[in-house]
């Protein structure tokens, strides 16, 4: 017994010694990978930080920013609380809406005329996130998200311009009202809306082609310009606004719209009293995993507070105000969010990085298969 009791005693005794001389080991190998990606960033002409307490020591001697976003208002207040919460040190801080494709082309221009003064997140849409680019401060998020100095999954990062994050990802889907049209009639395939019974002005299809290029991934872009061409000939009822159709659909005024995103159908099914207002989804199912994306502008005041902020809104707890306030809009990447949820076990049509800068591109060869309908008063 007394030889087991100092047998136990050696060998704990021996691993303690191991842990201490292991533990610089892996402390130096830690360091080494961390500056190594610095070196290769910094080649590259990327900015890199091996601490996250370097980057918060440095917001501290900014103490503001100043935010363009495309998130709903509702948002604004409580993510700026739970920010100031974790960051109280950042006591300045502003957020604007921006909404819609003229504006952020407004936007844009001021850019590149260099008359945006005092702005430091910008967020770049899908028809001109191109032209953001050459604008942007080059962090590399990506790289840092990478290695842990950032706690940011990094799917939400463009994985070549590293310093685009997208925090917030959208589906499509088909509204519906159920008094009009039972569930079981409403097209369970995208090409039954090319049927005979459903021509001739028997459903709202939305002008803007947003959601049909959400298709090009899984189907090709052949095959959508066709569908495109083939819709076309249905003389749906042009139009765009998805929250007014919704709320048109609700009152009765059409059957079914093709289509909604699952956070606008959601949110027009809260408001709608009658019950009658619906939402089928069909595979696969178009989405949008990056889809309200923002960078910092290269001539930022505050780019350290601004890089806290773009960690904050992809963190779990930025997720979870995003799905609460937008609503319904957090990442597909984030384990829980509405999105995720909806579309487990389901095929997607994935519209993310890999197809960030030709969107622009396929939205206008599909409104040009569509041969230029005009939007129905």
């Amino acid at each position: 017994m007394r030889m087991t009791f100092l047998n136990k005693i050696v060998g704990s005794f021996t691993l303690f010694l191991l842990l201490v001389i292991l533990a610089p080991t892996h402390a130096v190998a830690a360091n080494s990978t961390l500056l190594k990606a610095k070196e290769e960033a910094w080649a590259k002409g990327y900015i890199y930080y091996t601490s996250h307490d370097e980057i918060v020591d440095l917001a501290k001697k900014e103490g503001k920013l100043r935010v363009i976003s495309d998130l709903e208002p509702p948002n604004f207040k409580p993510l700026i609380i739970a920010f100031k919460q974790k960051y109280p040190f950042i006591s300045d801080i502003q957020v604007e809406e921006i909404q819609g494709t003229e504006s952020s082309q407004r936007l844009l221009l001021e850019i590149k005329a260099g008359q945006a003064k005092g702005l430091d997140i910008v967020f770049m849409s899908d028809e001109n996130a191109k032209e953001y680019m050459p604008y942007l401060m080059k962090h590399d998020i990506f790289g840092m998200a990478k290695q842990g100095v950032f706690k940011i999954d990094p799917r939400m990062i463009h994985p070549v311009e590293r310093n685009i994050i997208g925090y917030t990802s959208t589906i499509s889907v088909v509204t519906y009202n159920r008094k009009l049209i039972s569930d079981d009639k409403v097209p369970a395939k995208w090409e039954d809306f090319l049927k005979p019974e459903f021509k001739g002005k028997k459903f709202v299809a939305d002008l803007r082609p947003t959601w049909l290029s959400g298709l090009v991934p899984a189907w090709g872009l052949e095959r959508t310009l066709e569908f495109a061409r083939k819709l076309a000939t249905q003389q749906p009822v042009w139009g765009s606004g998805g929250t007014r159709f919704n709320t048109a659909l609700a009152a009765g005024e059409y059957s079914f719209f093709l289509s909604s995103n699952f956070s606008s159908a959601k949110r027009a099914m809260s408001r709608d009293r009658t019950g009658n207002l619906s939402y089928k989804i069909i595979e696969p199912i178009p989405a949008r995993i990056v889809n309200q994306k923002s960078g910092i502008l290269n001539t930022a005041d505050h780019p350290h507070a601004a890089l806290l902020w773009l960690e904050f809104l992809a963190s779990p707890e930025g997720q979870e105000i995003i799905d609460k306030y937008e609503p319904l809009r957090a990442s597909v990447f984030t384990p829980g969010s509405a999105v995720a949820r909806e579309v487990r076990g389901k095929e997607l049509s994935m519209l993310g990085w890999d197809h960030f800068t030709k969107f622009e591109e396929y939205s206008a060869k599909i409104f040009a298969a569509y041969g230029f309908p005009k939007v129905d008063k």
